[in-house]
Parts: structure tokens; sequence; C-alpha cells
């Protein structure tokens, strides 16, 4: 199962909407099939060991098959999986985790165990969650899983009081920063930052066949059709306020907007986690300034805190969150260490709400 979580590690850029899936095929004690999901619309990770068994001229009939998520039984972009499975007559299907997925949630196990194959469910249970946590949240919640981004000196800073902000960490921070980028589905981020330092919001530090969705918080469309993050279309704005002659020139440069305003006349930050929930968002990668990430943390937004640490001080700077003040202890947000990592210089914290 270990082998199979390595495999669907390999579909960790590629895969979305979908889950990263792996699969190993065992026969007589041997590895004889090795499979990932493919991107979508192509073969799912059980498809592909079965196939690689098949190239390598092995009869899966009687194998034992890890799989890293519950093998699927509906039909969409592809057949299911648990029928693949039962008409190559494999003796037993060892799955890490149930699919979250409504339409399989439970029936593949109840199908591959209905046609006489031997089923267990839960193991290695917890890094199979991990590897598809934004695709759990979306089945389960409704809304994708909220990584937020930041990087700062040990005192807490992110830029000077001038705005300079480039660069605190060093190159190997920026460079894994790109990896979570690769790995999300969009990336977000607000007006301010699209007007203060015109960022691209792309992969590039790293090789990636696919550039995840650009989201620009806009409340009153005044992005610049100029702006870098819109180059190439495809960028979604969302606004608090129409104003039809903006609307229709970004739409012009081949970018979608949308209005979501909440009774203060903002963007709403709740609906517009479940509108990337309903275009199947599961991960959100949030590079936004102190403001909009303090308006998503106190709005129950955020999920966890991707946090790099500069071994350096900054004084008088710019904080990361703009949170009000609390009168008591008793009112801070709690959060837990789930992973910390030096990172080149720097230090990788990622902490998730409790």
């Amino acid at each position: 199962m270990r082998l199979a979580l390595e495999l669907a590690a390999k579909s960790m850029f590629t895969t979305t909407p979908n889950p990263r899936v792996g699969c190993v095929i065992v026969k007589d004690n041997r590895i004889i099939g090795l499979g990932h999901t493919q991107p979508v619309g192509h073969a799912h990770a059980e498809v592909q060991a079965l196939n690689d068994a098949a190239d390598k001229g092995f009869d899966v009939a009687g194998a034992t098959v890890y799989v890293t998520l519950e093998p699927c039984s509906h039909h969409g972009r592809t057949p299911p999986c648990a029928d693949a499975l039962i008409r190559a007559r494999v003796a037993r299907v060892v799955a890490a985790i149930g699919d979250p997925n409504p339409l399989v949630a439970g029936q593949g196990m109840a199908r591959l165990a209905a046609a006489g194959i031997d089923v267990t469910l839960g193991v290695l249970e917890e890094e199979a969650r991990e590897m598809n946590i934004g695709f759990f949240r979306r089945m389960q919640h409704g809304r994708p899983w909220v990584r937020l981004k930041t990087a700062a000196s040990l005192d807490g800073g992110t830029a000077l009081h001038n705005g300079l902000s480039q660069w605190i960490t060093g190159d190997e921070a920026r460079a894994d920063g790109h990896v979570w980028r690769a790995r999300a589905c969009a990336i977000l981020t607000g007006i301010g930052t699209v007007m203060e330092d015109d960022p691209q919001l792309t992969v590039r530090a790293i090789d990636t066949p696919r550039q995840p969705q650009r989201v620009v918080i806009d409340s009153r469309l005044q992005i610049s059709p100029h702006a870098r993050v819109l180059d190439g279309g495809g960028t979604l704005i969302v606004a608090a306020q129409t104003d039809a002659e903006k609307e229709a020139a970004l739409r012009a440069l081949g970018n979608e907007v949308i209005v979501l305003a909440n009774a203060d006349g903002k963007v709403d930050l709740p609906a517009l986690m479940e509108e990337l929930g309903r275009r199947q968002i599961n991960e959100l990668h949030v590079e936004a300034g102190f403001k909009l990430n303090g308006s998503l943390i106190r709005e129950g937004c955020v999920d966890e805190l991707l946090v790099y640490l500069a071994p350096a001080l900054l004084g008088d700077a710019q904080g990361m969150f703009n949170l009000p003040p609390l009168d008591s202890l008793e009112q801070k947000r709690q959060l837990g260490f789930h992973d910390i990592k030096r990172v080149g210089a720097d230090l990788r914290i990622l902490a998730r709400f409790t």
C-alpha cells in the first residue's frame, strides 16, 4: 500500500478534479502490475495497473489488488473500475480508504464482495486521506480545502513599511511554494496584491503539465486589462458589484466575471468557496495580502496555513493577517502544527485550524 501511495503521488499535478490514486497488483508474492490515475477522461489507477500487467504478459486472475481509494462503481467519464476488476477475476482487493463521492461511498467494495472477491478496507487510511484532502473536503462539505500561504520574518513581517517584500525567503522556499501551487486546482489572490505586485499567479519554478485556475477577488472591478494575471485568459474575477463595460472588456480577453456580494457590499467569501466547490475545485491555494488573509480567516474560509519563516527580523513591518484585537486569550484562534520542515535556510510550517 505504501508503494501504491507513492504511485498516487505521481498524479499530484494532473488528475484534478479526480482524486489521486495509485494501484499495485500482486500475485504469487510478485508485483505484476502498477498504475496511477491519468488526466481526467483517461484511465484510472486500477485500469492502468491491469493494462500494465497485461502488457507484461501476466494473468491477473487470482491476484491481490492494493489501491489507495475504493474502486469506483459508477460510469462517469470512464467505466467503473469495480467492474474491470471483476472481469479480470482478481481474488482480493485491499483499499486504503472508502470513496467519499456519494455516487460510490461503499458501493464499489460492495459490488466486489457481491462478485465473490475478498475485500479489505482501511490500510494506511490517514495517509490516503492526506493524498486527497481536497477531494474529501469537496465531496463531504461542498467546498475546497483552502491552504493559505504566506512568507514572513521571524517577527512576523511580510513587507516593509514602504511595501517592499521581495524577497524575504530564499530561492528554495520560493521553489517549494510553487510545488504547492502546482498541486492546487486554483490559486486565489486579491486586487490589492494584483495592483501592488502584478503577479502572474502561475507555476514556473517546477515543471507541470497543468496550470491551476486563477481567481482574483476584486469587489469594485478595479483590475487593469493589462494585469499579468489576465495573460492568456481563463482567469475568474469575483466582484461585489456589476459594471457592464468593465465586465465586457474582461470577458473579451477570455476571462470570466461573477458577482457575489454580501450585505456589506464586499465579496461573499463563504459563498465563493461554495461556488468553487461547484466548479470542482478540490484544493484552493491562497497567496494574498494581509487584509484578504485576515478576512478569509475571520469568515472561516481557511483550513490550514502554509507559512515560510525566514531567519531575519524586519521590525515595524506589515503582518501576515489583518485580525481584530482580542480582549482575552480565550478568544485566540487555535491551530495545530501538522508539519514542520526546513527548506533551504527557511522554515516551512503547515498548521491547521482545530
